[in-house]
């Protein structure tokens, strides 16, 4: 493959990186503490997370697309699922840390917001109610938080794992 090629692949994929754990950082250096006072409402920020959305997913598209240019690339690549080396096995496990991060993102944007829209609209109605419905949705969104690092981490040891191991040949 072309070097340049290669080269804007990395360059694409670290912003990528940064973009998607910056954004995490912020979550967690935010959500969390507004989470734990019950604040959510407050402070709006399921707003700030649907703003975020669309960066993260487009974060998570190019980490995919750059990172099978590098894999496909990498002289220990021996082909689709094939695990027969420390690298092999540190890119699948990888993969499945993102696969994670990538399941986590997709059920938070299709089930967590849309309940926590509608425990705005049931806030208005019924507060002791809601009150309630709001401290389950916020425990669900820090475990889901805690998950999504932990995922984050993992992608990120493996692919130090990856990278130590010397290339083949």
């Amino acid at each position: 493959m072309d070097f340049w090629v290669l080269v804007f692949s990395y360059w694409i994929h670290l912003l990528a990186t940064a973009i998607w754990l910056g954004g995490m950082t912020l979550m967690l250096l935010v959500a969390w503490p507004a989470l734990r006072r019950g604040t959510l409402a407050q402070n709006h920020w399921l707003a700030i997370q649907q703003k975020f959305s669309p960066w993260a997913n487009g974060s998570l598209l190019l980490l995919l697309i750059t990172g099978f240019v590098q894999m496909t690339n990498d002289p220990n690549y021996s082909g689709f699922l094939a695990v027969d080396s420390l690298w092999a096995g540190a890119i699948l496990v990888k993969h499945l840390a993102f696969l994670g991060m990538v399941g986590i993102a997709g059920y938070v944007q299709a089930a967590l917001y849309p309940a926590m829209k509608r425990l705005e609209l049931l806030a208005a109605q019924r507060p002791a109610l809601a009150q309630a419905e709001q401290e389950k949705l916020s425990r669900r969104e820090i475990r889901l938080l805690k998950l999504n690092l932990a995922c984050a981490a993992a992608v990120l040891l493996f692919t130090a794992v990856a990278t130590a191991v010397q290339p083949l040949g």
